[in-house]
């Protein structure tokens, strides 16, 4: 019973409200979620004088990550590809695969100075500081 697929919502609504579209995905057995990007959320944080960015990126180690500042757009990228010891095994379900997705956000004050990034526990946090313009703004004294 464990090898079962598993359809999230199967039987929980009532039928008259299922779409009929649903009965062709039972038959075919084509699950919503193999049918989404393999995109990876993201969190903008404006703290007063930075952002701070959080992608949330389980299942990647830091050395498939790119992370990019190019005139205020940042950039994340991720690159997972089959490690050679998954090579040749028969999986009788296999659902984590080599992909890549980036996602991007424009900052439109990010500075391009003092950037730093750090990646633990599946999270990438990456600081940004805010560029401050400098007003050069002389009194005139009027006679």
């Amino acid at each position: 019973m464990a090898m079962v697929p598993y359809r999230q919502g199967y039987g929980i609504l009532p039928v008259s409200t299922n779409s009929l579209f649903d009965i062709f995905d039972d038959m075919m057995d084509i699950p919503r979620a193999a049918l989404s990007s393999k995109a990876f959320p993201v969190d903008v944080e404006d703290k007063g004088d930075a952002y701070e960015v959080k992608a949330y990126l389980t299942g990647v180690t830091k050395d498939d990550l790119d992370v990019e500042l190019n005139e205020g757009r940042l950039s994340i990228s991720v690159n997972v590809e089959e490690k050679e010891e998954d090579k040749g095994k028969s999986y009788l379900q296999r659902e984590f695969t080599a992909y890549s997705a980036t996602r991007g956000v424009y900052l439109k004050d990010a500075a391009s100075e003092g950037l730093s990034a750090t990646f633990s526990d599946g999270v990438l946090t990456v600081n940004v500081p805010k560029f401050v313009e400098k007003k050069n703004v002389t009194k005139i004294a009027i006679d």
